[in-house]
């Protein structure tokens, strides 16, 4: 029944029907936001992610050769999701993208599992760096030291302390792009 309707509303969509695609946006905006914002614990992120999905879908209904909906809308939750979080690894801060990930309210044993996953990523990814690095880097970022005592526990100077956390930083978010989208789809069924 609900893929007879799917197909009917699909059919009426793809001819320019607005009624129908109001339709198919009443029936999927919640079930989609839901799953965004579970992974994000962003409302507005959720929102805006659905809402392009939407957006892009309307413009593009007469190229799109969509045959199962529901499995459409949903694949294109994941990769946008994915895409949101690669961008905010590869754009904005790295540790308040992983603060996020990791502090999220109600993560569910997969989800631990997926951050456990994250962290001996991380972990391999750390590998690759001077020792030096690596000690400064998990100094800074697992164990909350401020630069300034890093600075001092290592007799460096703070600059110096920045520097091989700008490097370990640079490097992790070339390391983690691929391996971050590996780990959300498994985490995005």
């Amino acid at each position: 029944m609900e893929q007879e309707e799917d197909s009917f509303l699909l059919e009426a969509f793809r001819s320019g029907d607005a009624t129908a695609f109001s339709g198919i946006y009443r029936k999927y905006w919640y079930p989609m936001y839901r799953v965004v914002y579970r992974k994000t614990g962003r409302r507005e992120i959720a929102e805006e992610i659905v809402q392009d999905i939407f957006t892009r879908l309307w413009r593009e209904r007469k190229k799109l050769a969509i045959t199962d909906l529901n499995r459409y809308l949903f694949s294109a939750v994941r990769y946008e999701t994915i895409d949101y979080y690669r961008s905010r690894i590869m754009h904005d801060d790295f540790d308040e993208c992983l603060n996020d990930l990791s502090l999220r309210e109600d993560t569910t044993t997969e989800d631990t599992i997926i951050l456990n996953d994250l962290m001996e990523t991380i972990d391999k990814g750390l590998e690759d760096l001077p020792e030096k690095s690596k000690e400064i880097f998990r100094l800074s970022r697992f164990q909350h030291w401020p630069v300034s005592r890093i600075a001092r526990h290592f007799e460096l100077s703070e600059k110096a302390v920045e520097y091989h956390l700008s490097k370990a930083l640079k490097h992790l978010r070339i390391y983690l792009s691929d391996t971050l989208i590996v780990l959300m789809l498994a985490g995005l069924k």
